[in-house]
């Protein structure tokens, strides 16, 4: 759903580079500042709908953590669903009637296979807008990693809540994931937070920042299957992706008849 294709094409062929799918995970621990952490999950989950390859769609709650979840589902009700184009709107409508449908399918499949649905989001009205393309915020819980909403990309306004033990185990289940484009890390312990981003196998990481994406000076790095290809697209690598190199091997020899029999050093640079 949030795939990205850039190409260059020229005399010699053509390149191709894809930032593929997303299923970006927030690893939450019971020590992390939580008023802050509870308004970036709801700003990256709920965010744009949750139309966008960097949107934070599975919370991972390690140990106490855990308890946060009903303050969790309290704020993402509070959000307001609207048009995109008018004031104070959380949550916009998503792009078209065939991604609602979508969405709603994948909700309807998480019920059926066991989640609990914390909070519905379906059959949101608007005033104004009677065949909007609305979902508002949706919450699962006991969530399993074999469930649809978890294995695919959702692309809506739907976050899925995992509870584990230990930060050890979150960081194992999240480099489970096929996908790795971006996570992150909410705590107040440096040791925790160290040993997170050596360990955690994506691309793209923050520290008590939900949707870790690179300004433009710095490459944006997804990884295994959330990216296709050997460079990025910012950066000095995108430098690197549209330039052609050419190496230039030469011998040359001292010619009397040329400069007398002088010899000549000639550097490039």
């Amino acid at each position: 759903m949030g795939t990205h294709v850039y190409n260059l094409a020229s005399a010699h062929g053509k390149r191709v580079q894809s930032m593929m799918g997303a299923k970006n995970h927030a690893v939450v621990l019971p020590d992390a500042h939580r008023e802050h952490t509870l308004n970036a999950l709801a700003g990256a989950a709920f965010g744009a709908a949750g139309q966008r390859c960097m949107a934070t769609s599975v919370a991972v709650l390690v140990g106490a953590a855990r308890d946060w979840l009903p303050e969790l589902v309290a704020k993402a009700a509070t959000l307001k669903v609207g048009a995109g184009s008018e004031p104070g709107t959380d949550v916009c409508p998503v792009v078209s009637v065939a991604a609602k449908q979508r969405v709603l399918g994948l909700i309807e499949a998480g019920q059926r296979e066991g989640a609990t649905l914390a909070l519905d989001g379906r059959n949101v009205q608007v005033d104004g807008y009677p065949d909007g393309n609305f979902i508002g915020p949706t919450v699962f819980a006991d969530v399993k990693t074999e469930m649809s909403i978890y294995t695919q990309e959702i692309f809506g306004p739907v976050l899925v809540v995992i509870g584990v033990d230990t930060l050890d185990e979150a960081i194992a289940l999240v480099n489970r994931n096929p996908f790795g484009n971006g996570t992150g890390v909410f705590t107040q312990s440096g040791a925790a937070a160290r040993k997170f981003q050596s360990e955690i196998d994506v691309g793209q990481v923050g520290i008590n920042i939900p949707i870790p994406v690179p300004v433009p000076y710095f490459s944006f790095t997804g990884s295994r299957g959330s990216k296709l290809g050997d460079l990025g697209p910012y950066g000095k690598q995108v430098v690197q992706f549209y330039t052609q190199t050419k190496t230039v091997t030469a011998r040359w020899f001292d010619d009397a008849t040329v400069n007398d029999g002088v010899n000549t050093t000639i550097s490039l640079r």
